[in-house]
This record gives structure tokens, sequence and C-alpha cells, in this order.
């Protein structure tokens, strides 16, 4: 598996004094970057990597700067055996590629763009980066480019004998990237290494996910797989964590750049005090067994038992100076408290007259002593709006949204971070500024709406108002999720006041017309916690509201108006966006409104294109699944779930390229196939021997064949007892096998002789055409076979010289010296390979006369049928069974079915049926062919 190769930068043509190329060997959420020197002249960057091992290289991670953007970036690899010097003038580099860049204007220059780059593997030891050209923007006035992280993930080199030239050439990987099974992408050792998880996750929580990796992968070495669910489940969370505390980092190192110190200590508390929480919650220690083995790790317990575990409360800062000031003011620490407040006395009063300090309402007892020392613990980020130390602009456009901070010092020069480039992308900015800052302005930010949104947003401002509106169009993502809070509670309170008789509430459809338009918006959100909130509120419109309320041509006009939006949003590659989206359509489809209309199903049934993307289908066809499951299988032409919509939509899906979605599709043919084989096979290939030479096919149709084989045995399971009382009983047969005469019979009922055969009549105007031939063929067998039997008398007597009498059977030539007519009869009882006995009333008749005698014949007539496609007789019971076979097939024209066998008898006038029966391999199916003597 690929992990990541460590490096350092050993060359770099220029850099600006403040980003130094150096910051590019470290990954976290407090790096700088490197960054060009301001004004410079040259038009192409180089900067040379030079990894501490040689390693193998698969795929190259770069993250760029917002608005600091170079038009590509080159790719360069050089390799050179320990053995050998390496020196600036001795290296020479292959070029591997190039990878340009985007603009960033579309998203106003906010966001930062990660290029990850799959390169063929290659031996290397040094890695150079050139950065051509620069993406001009209004922000960029002196024409810098910057490069915030640079990731190479590879893995070890087998070193072997080389030739040492250095040329990159002969130090090709014949081998491949190692790939994920499941995604198809690089497979990699490690989550950590991954350039976007470990430039936004503290560097801590960093650590301690790489050693529960490490116990994971033991646990499933020995078997443990409770224990290693609870560590999975326990990496997830840390992540969630470990992101909010690089925002706290990020933020504190933004308080030790303009010198806030007292915000930089309570940004540290906050730090330490969160991590400690989460520890503590998850039960990390326990999990990493320092002190051997666990046997609770292997118990469930209630933190893992529902899916992944909650988070505590993060701390915000009021809460943080509270339990400082606390902290400070036991009876402990008291005393040094008051000497500390003496020596500081000068520097305290000053800092609180500049800073115009409000405490925070408390105890009474801290109440009586205000202390300035106090007074500072107690501040936080909202309780500074003037202060001297942060400007009031920055050179970056994210900076617009500190409206009440303003920079009273003109002439001071603006500091590294006031460029912006250390802060996060949009989703991980939540408080680099302060929670206390948003909440303390009720307008953070929040524009009024302008006349187009206004006329789209008319009928969600009548019914909710337009103060909750305007935090749905905000550019805080904030304020979207407060604005989504707020509606899902207003969907919750509909029905108290309801209950109370409220005239002048709007109607039910008015309110659900109003919120689908609302979360049409939200649920298109690229921030994930704001997407969270805008599916949490449409499972609550459609679960709680909805039902009883709803008119249904309402319920279908929210369903189409967010439906499309939740299908595109289950295809994201993002595991926890897609997860989502389908969990929210499933809820959806839950509603009995919508399950009654069928306004899901059938978006979810349509056919899989091979060109659809694997994420979308293998989502359609997950929730596809589960609809069944649910459900149940409809035969409902509009519902989306009937055999044939479901069983088009499976076999599609099994054509797709990938083989996830290959999987699902097969998945749900099995289901289907449970209820109506015999469609699911029609819409297959054939069931032949060139088909099951496709493994795909070959791999279905044997899970075809198990599922006939357990039908097949439940039925025979559940008519055991009742064809028992079909059967004759054993005393019926018993007198009827001492009669002679039954010993044989036509179909037309005459008895024959021991050696003779009698005609049958010609008395089948109840048969069909098929009944018809098998009787004319029946008929000509057996004159044939009596004419052949006195041809035979007749050559034997005047040849013989004695007078020996001989019995002879007309049917298989069989004789035997002796005029004995019993041994005839035990002949025709059991030995004679053209006889047969019935299986319902034991009477010995032809093989050809099987299939008449069962439907016409027989005591038990009236439990068998013909089949209309092979012309055999089915007992009534197991004829779906019996279509399902694969010997029940079309009759071949000029042929007959041998009811033994089930193979097609050719030529049955011209002596077909003594070839099929009397051959030296004989009939497949007849017991008799071993006794047949000649």
């Amino acid at each position: 598996m690929a992990k990541k190769i460590p490096f350092n930068v050993v060359f770099a043509s220029d850099e600006d004094g403040s980003f130094p190329a150096s910051e590019l060997n470290t990954h976290g959420p407090t790096v700088h970057g490197w960054r060009s020197a301001p004004d410079g002249s040259l038009t192409t960057h180089d900067i040379i990597l030079r990894f501490q091992q040689p390693a193998k290289i698969y795929r190259i991670q770069l993250l760029a700067h917002q608005y600091l953007i170079p038009e590509k970036v080159e790719l360069w690899l050089h390799y050179s055996p320990k053995s050998l010097p390496s020196t600036p003038s001795s290296q020479y580099f292959d070029f591997l590629g190039f990878v340009a860049l985007a603009d960033n204007a579309n998203t106003n220059y906010k966001s930062r763009e990660l290029q990850s780059v799959t390169v063929i593997p290659r031996r290397g030891t040094h890695l150079k980066l050139r950065l051509i050209g620069v993406q001009g923007n209004e922000y960029n006035p002196t024409g810098q480019i910057s490069l915030l992280a640079v990731n190479v993930l590879g893995g070890d080199l087998e070193l072997g004998p080389t030739n040492g030239n250095g040329n990159g050439d002969d130090h090709l990987c014949s081998d491949g990237p190692p790939l994920d099974t499941a995604t198809g992408e690089l497979a990699l050792a490690s989550i950590c290494d991954d350039l976007l998880f470990s430039m936004y996750v503290e560097e801590s929580v960093v650590h301690c996910i790489r050693e529960l990796e490490q116990r994971k992968m033991q646990a499933v070495n020995a078997e443990r797989f409770e224990y290693a669910r609870k560590l999975k489940l326990c990496m997830t969370a840390l992540r969630t964590a470990g992101e909010r505390l690089g925002r706290y980092a990020l933020a504190k190192r933004q308080a030790v750049q303009q010198e806030d110190f007292t915000t930089a200590r309570l940004r540290k508390e906050q730090i330490e005090m969160y991590r400690t929480a989460v520890l503590r919650q998850l039960q990390v220690q326990e999990l990493l067994e320092s002190q051997g083995v666990h046997s609770s790790n292997d118990q469930s317990c209630e933190i893992y038992a529902g899916g992944k575990p909650s988070l505590p409360a993060a701390p915000s800062l009021q809460e943080v100076a509270q339990a400082l000031a606390d902290a400070a003011f036991s009876p402990k620490s008291i005393a040094s408290l008051s000497l500390d407040e003496k020596s500081s006395t000068d520097g305290s009063q000053g800092q609180a007259s500049n800073d115009s300090v409000v405490l925070a309402p408390g105890p009474s007892s801290l109440q009586a002593t205000p202390t300035p020392a106090l007074a500072n613990w107690r501040k936080s980020h909202d309780e500074l709006p003037q202060s001297p130390r942060l400007p009031s602009r920055h050179s970056s456009p994210m900076t617009s949204r500190q409206g009440s901070l303003r920079r009273r010092n003109k002439s001071v020069p603006r500091n590294s971070y006031e460029d912006y480039e250390e802060r996060a992308i949009p989703t991980l900015r939540q408080e680099c500024q302060g929670n206390a800052l948003l909440e303390a302005d009720p307008n953070r930010g929040r524009s009024r709406l302008n006349d187009r949104e206004r006329r789209q947003a008319a009928l969600p401002i009548l019914v909710f108002g337009s103060e909750m509106v305007e935090q749905f169009y905000s550019r805080q993502f904030q304020d979207r999720e407060d604005g989504l809070m707020r509606l899902r509670n207003f969907l919750q309170e509909q029905e108290l006041d309801e209950a109370s008789g409220n005239e002048h509430a709007a109607s039910p459809n008015k309110v659900a017309r109003s919120a689908a338009l609302l979360l049409h918006r939200a649920v298109r959100d690229a921030v994930y916690s704001v997407f969270g909130q805008a599916t949490e509120t449409v499972r609550v419109l459609f679960l709680e509201y909805v039902p009883g309320r709803v008119s249904p041509s309402e319920v279908a006009r929210c369903v189409d108006r967010l439906l499309p939006e939740l299908l595109a949003k289950s295809g994201d590659p993002s595991a926890r966006l897609h997860t989502l989206a389908q969990h929210t359509i499933l809820s959806i489809g839950a509603c009995p409104e919508v399950a009654e209309q069928h306004l899901v199903a059938p978006a979810l049934s349509r056919s899989v294109g091979s060109g659809t993307h694997q994420r979308l289908a293998m989502s359609r066809l997950q929730m596809l699944e589960q609809l069944v499951h649910t459900q149940g299988i409809s035969t409902d032409k509009h519902s989306g779930l009937t055999c044939r919509a479901l069983s088009e939509c499976g076999c599609s899906g099994i054509h797709h390229p990938a083989e996830p979605v290959r999987k699902v599709a097969e998945r749900i043919l099995l289901l289907v196939y449970k209820v109506n084989p015999r469609l699911v096979r029609k819409q297959l290939p054939p069931d032949d021997d060139i088909t099951r030479r496709n493994l795909l096919y070959r791999q279905l149709f044997t899970e075809f064949d198990k599922l006939d084989l357990d039908r097949k045995q439940e039925l025979l399971e559940a008519n055991k007892y009742s064809t028992g009382d079909m059967a004759t009983s054993p005393a019926d047969r018993a007198s009827t096998s001492s009669d002679a005469s039954r010993l044989l019979k036509s179909r037309s009922g005459h008895g024959l002789g021991p050696g003779q055969m009698v005609s049958s009549s010609n008395g089948y105007a109840s048969c069909n055409g098929k009944q018809q031939y098998n009787e004319q063929l029946k008929r000509s067998m057996l004159s044939a076979s009596t004419t052949h039997s006195r041809k035979g008398s007749a050559s034997n007597s005047e040849s013989t010289e004695d007078n020996t009498p001989k019995i002879r059977c007309p049917f298989c030539d069989w004789s035997c010296a002796g005029s004995d007519a019993s041994q005839l009869d035990r002949h025709y009882w059991k030995t004679c390979p053209f006889l047969t006995k019935c299986p319902q009333c034991s009477q010995v008749l032809e093989v050809a006369a099987l299939n008449y005698h069962l439907t016409t014949e027989c005591d038990a007539k009236e439990s068998y049928v013909v089949c209309a496609r092979c012309t055999e007789s089915v007992h009534k019971q197991l004829y779906e069974l019996h279509q399902m076979e694969d010997y029940c097939r079309e009759l071949k024209t000029g042929a007959a079915r041998c009811p033994l066998c089930h193979d097609d008898v050719h030529l049955p006038q011209d002596g077909g049926w003594k070839l099929h029966l009397l051959n030296s391999a004989g009939c497949p199916g007849n017991t008799r062919k071993k006794n047949l003597k000649k």
C-alpha cells in the first residue's frame, strides 16, 4: 500500500522571507506554505524536494493557494542510487507531466484547489516542481504565486543492481500501483497519509489515529471483530474532533500574530479542555490497550452501540474563561492570585482601559471583587471590538466579513497572517474569528435579499417571514444552519398550532411548498454541516409534518423538487455525503403519502447505463434493493417495484463496468428470481455452455440453480404426504400383480398374451395433435414388433432340427427355451427395456405410452397435465418447477419425447424407439437396461 514519503526542500529559486520553502516539509492546519518573492523578475520558479530514502512514487498531491495561483505546475523526477554522489549539476530529471490550475474566479477566490496526480510507478530520490506563470486577479497586485502543501505517496524501494547512470528510464517499475478493490482508487496504508486529512486535522489527533489504525490491524488478525469495530468508529469520531481542534489551533495562532495573548491563552486552554473531553468520552486510552488486553473491548458498550459515537460539546471561550476564573479563585489559589494582582496592577489597568472590558455575569462572590486579572481571564474574542492590534482591512477577500473590527493605527504594517493564506477553506472555517464574535453580531454578514431573490422566495417570506428566509440566503453558513434549525422547529410546532386552532396560520399545503423551496436551496449547499441540517429537516418534513396534513398533489410536487438534488448528492464521491443522501431518500420513501403514490421507486428503477458514474449507479441500486426489502415486490405497474422493472434494472446493472455495481445488480436479480424466475431468465441469454463461459453469467446461473433446488425441496417436502395418498395401496398392488392379464396393457385397454400382441383401437379423439402422433408411433412399433416376432419364429422352426419350443419377447427380441408362459410374464414385469411401470398405479406399459397413460388412463390422471411446451405429463403441483428445468423445451418436428430421460427420439416410426431403448448405450433414464439379455 502507498504511504507518505518524507522529504526535505533542498532548493528554491526564490522565496518570500515570511513564507520560506521549508514550510512545505510539514503538514498541518497552521502551515503557511511557500510563496515567491514579491515583485520578482522570475517567470519560472523551481522547488526541489529530496526524499529521505529512495522510493517508488505512485501519486503526487498539490494544494494551491486561494488567489496566489500559478498557471501550471510541471513535475520532474530524478533517481540517483546512494552509492553515487548527487550534485545539482549531475542531476538529470525526467519529465512526468504538468498540472493546470484553475483561476478560482468562480469561487470568488475563497477556496483552495487540491490536485492529486497519479503517475506511472517510478523510482526516485528527488522531485522538482516547476511553477510557471501567474493567474492575475485583483487580490494579487504583486504577481506572487504560492504553494501551500506538497504530498508524495509511494512505497519502499526494493534495491537491486543498477547501472548507475541516473537516468529515470532504466528505473521504470513494471508493476502497477496498489489499488483498492472496492473503489478502484490508490490504496493507502493509512488515512492519515492523505493530504486532505493531514492539512486540516490537529497533529496530536493524527498521531492518535495512527496508533488506533495499527491496533485495528492487529485486532483483525486476531479476529477480535468487536474491538476492530470500536476502533473504526473511534477513528471516524476523532477525525471530526481533530478538524475542530485544527480550527482552534488556527485561531490561536491568529491571536498570537495580533499579539492578543489573552485570547491566545483562552484558545490554548480551549484546545486542552476539548481534547481531554473527547479522549475521555471515546475511551481512547482503553482502546489503545497500553497496559495489556482489555476484555471489555471485546464486548459492546453504550458509547459504540448505536453506530458513530457522539462527541462532547465544544467549550466556548466564555466557558473556558469561567473555568479558569473558578480554578483561580478556589481556596487553594486565592493567596497566589492576590500576589499576582499586586505585581501586575499597572499593566492590567492599562489593558482594561483600552479594551473596555465588560465582565460576564457570575456568582455573587466574584462580582464583589472585579479585579483586572479576572477581567483578562474572562475576556473573549467577541469582547474586543476595538483592539488596536487588529487591522481594519486585509489584502484577502475573506476579511470583508469582520464588519465591526477597525484598525486604529493605520501606520502599523500588515503582518504575515493578514494575507489570509493560513485560513481554512470555507467548510473548515467555523471558528477562525471566534464563535463569540459571530454570535455577538446579530446580522453577521447577512445580506439583504435582492429583487430577484425576493421574487423567488415570495411564498416562503409570506409563510415564514423575511428574517428566516434571509438566513437561508446568507453567505455565512452559520446563518444557514440557524435557518434550517428554525424551519425544523417551525414544522414540529405546527401540530401544536393546529391543536390550538390558530386561524392565522398558513395552510399545510403552503407550508410544505414553502419548506420545499427553501430546502431545495439547502440540499445543494457545499458545506457539509448545512447539508446535514437540510437532510434532517427533510426527514422531519416528510415523516412528521406531511402525514395526514398535506394533499397528495402537493406531496408529489415537493418530492419532484427535492428528489433530483438528493439523487445527485447520492453520487458524490464523499462517503459521508452520499450515505446521508441515501438515508434521506429512503426516509422520504417511507412516508405513507409518498409510498401510496409511488414517487421514489420509479426514479430508482430506471435502467443503469454503462456510462453512469460508479458511485451514482451503486447508490441507486443499493436504495432500490433496500426498498425491495422494506416494501416488497409489487404487482402495480406504476410502482416501479414490479418484477419486470426490477429485472430490467438489474440486467442493465450487471453490464456496468464497475464490479461493486454488478454485485448489487446480481442481488436484485436474485430477489426477483425468487418471485418470477421465468421472467428473469427471459431477460438473460440462454443458459448453455457458451453463456456459462462468461464468469458473470456462470456465477449468476449458479445462484439460480441453488434457488431452484431449494424451491424444489420445499415443494417436495410440502407434497410428500399428498402424493403418497394418490398412489394405490400395497394390498391393491399385490392383488393386481397376481393377475396375468394385467401384466401389460395397451393404451386401448386390451390385454397382451405371452406370445402375441393385439393392436390398439383408434379411440383418441380427445387427444391433441402431438398425442395423436405418439399414438400412431406406438401402433407402428407394436405392429413392427409383432411381425418381427412371427418371422423369427418361422425361420427358427425351419432351421432347427429339433422341435424345442421357445418363448420370444415381441419388443426386445429376448427369447428362452421352454414353453412356460410365466417366464415371459416375469420378463415383462422386471427386465424388458421397452416396458416400464407407471409411477402411480404400478401398471406395466410401454415407455412410448407412459405420457398418454398418466393423463387419460391412470387412476391419478386428475393430478397430471400435459406440458404445452414439451408434451410430457407433469404433476400439477410440480408444473412450475418443470417449466424451469433445462429439458423442458420445444419438441422438434418429427420427433418424440422420451419420458424417462427427456431426450428427443428421432424417426420414431422408423425404428427410432428401438434404437433409443435397445442400443449399446441405452436410454440414460431407463433402469432396466442393465438387465438386458440378448
